[in-house]
């Protein structure tokens, strides 16, 4: 068994996942095989352009930033995001593949050090001839890299390595390929997913069951709850297959810190609208990224042990739910979990009055009270709600607003669940405080 570990010096996260990486596979007993590509070629060749970040809207390129720097705090790694990011790592890439490859690993960490720890200026020779030979390695063999990263075979090796991660279907950075004896391989996608490649080197086969075994994705175990824990809003539109996987959690997740959770509806369409940011993010994606995307729902679904079948019915108009929702009272919880799994498990249409009829009586609420979503009071309640999540600094779902004493913090997405659950026993992160974490 062995896991190729694909990387590009420009990729913050790739960095952060060079960090952990060798000791997990060591842990396992799997061979490390470091896998150099050209991040930029894998994005032209998938499509991409110049890359997501260069189609973020605002507030999704501002979190970006926070939550790389939220990570390196988690993982208590040193990141400093250089003014001249991002740089051309073509001189770094090649001059690596130059060198023998018993010295690719002090290599890697040397040049990465220097990018995203010191900030140095890795397309100079004399930059990385100094964080190679700072590194150990022996001048002869940094010279004679230095001189194969001009010729031909190196060139032509960094583009062969490109076009493979390409064809193992990879999109960006880091990636990690697991071969297994007598299974297809499993691709598993970010610094976020480290969890998951130890649960893969144990045995999982994420596409099929549950895991043996769960870890933090940082490594790190729970805090103690607080004795006074913060509110969290849960910010959500039905339509979200996230959203879904989300809130299959995330009440465990406040019950367990003693935190108050509350269920904070927005039409996602509306602000999405507002933001520029597509109607469905998932339709703009290049097609490898919406594959490994697709994929990945039924994987969250089974860490977590939840059903999911995707519906035949996507998108889904969510306006009549969410409205019910607002107006649901102390039924909401137990409402908006009876909505998600009808869409998300059972494939009922949603937008039918009907459907929520039935829906609001499963969960003890009188059916009438669907009637009630085209009242202007109704509607305005969902307008009002869904600026509210703008203002707070919302821009997808899920989001978790965690309403902490120094401030709030906003985490977007169902995989920094996690990161929630840390914020709710007290954790903040270093740079968001001045201090430093707990």
């Amino acid at each position: 068994m062995h896991v190729e570990f694909w990387f590009d010096f420009s990729c913050p996260y790739a960095f952060l996942a060079s960090r952990r990486v060798e000791e997990i596979c060591a842990h396992a007993g799997a061979r490390l095989v470091l896998a150099p590509m050209l991040l930029g070629g894998v994005f032209r060749l998938t499509g991409a352009g110049e890359g997501p970040m260069a189609t973020l809207s605002p507030p999704r390129a501002a979190n970006n930033g926070r939550d790389m720097t939220r990570w390196a705090d988690r993982l208590g790694v040193p990141l400093e995001i250089p003014a001249a990011h991002p740089m051309r790592t073509v001189r770094a890439l090649r001059t690596m593949l130059g060198l023998p490859g018993s010295r690719w690993s002090a290599a890697m960490h040397a040049i990465y050090a220097a990018y995203w720890e010191r900030g140095e200026d890795v397309t100079s020779d004399d930059v990385i001839t100094a964080a190679l030979i700072g590194a150990g390695l022996r001048d002869a063999d940094v010279a004679a890299a230095r001189a194969a990263a001009d010729g031909d075979a190196v060139k032509d090796e960094l583009r062969r390595r490109t076009d493979q991660a390409v064809a193992h279907g990879i999109f960006g950075a880091p990636a990690m390929v697991v071969h297994r004896d007598g299974a297809a391989p499993v691709l598993l996608w970010g610094q976020d997913r480290l969890h998951w490649l130890e649960a893969v080197l144990a045995g999982w086969d994420p596409d099929t069951d549950a895991p043996s075994i769960r870890t933090a994705a940082d490594g790190r175990p729970a805090a103690p709850p607080l004795a006074t824990p913060p509110a969290v809003d849960f910010w959500f539109d039905f339509s979200s297959p996230f959203a879904y996987l989300g809130a299959t959690q995330i009440g465990a997740i406040a019950a367990a810190a003693g935190a108050t959770l509350r269920w904070r509806p927005m039409l996602l369409g509306a602000l999405f609208k507002e933001i520029g940011t597509p109607d469905v993010p998932l339709f703009t994606m290049p097609a490898a990224k919406r594959t490994y995307i697709g994929r990945e729902l039924g994987r969250w679904a089974n860490w977590w042990g939840v059903p999911f079948r995707f519906p035949s019915r996507f998108p889904m108009r969510t306006i009549a739910p969410l409205r019910l929702t607002s107006c649901a009272g102390d039924a909401a919880a137990a409402l908006v979990d009876r909505i998600f799994a009808a869409y998300w498990v059972e494939d009922r249409d949603i937008s039918d009055a009907r459907v929520l009829r039935e829906l609001a009586v499963d969960v003890g609420l009188d059916p009438a009270l669907v009637d009630r979503t085209g009242d202007p009071a109704v509607k305005q309640a969902l307008v009002d709600a869904t600026s509210a999540a703008r203002t707070a600094g919302v821009f997808g779902a899920p989001t978790c607003v965690v309403h902490a004493p120094a401030g709030p913090l906003v985490f977007w997405g169902q995989d920094r669940l996690e990161l929630v659950d840390a914020a709710l026993r007290g954790w903040r992160p270093a740079r968001e405080t001045g201090t430093p974490a707990p």
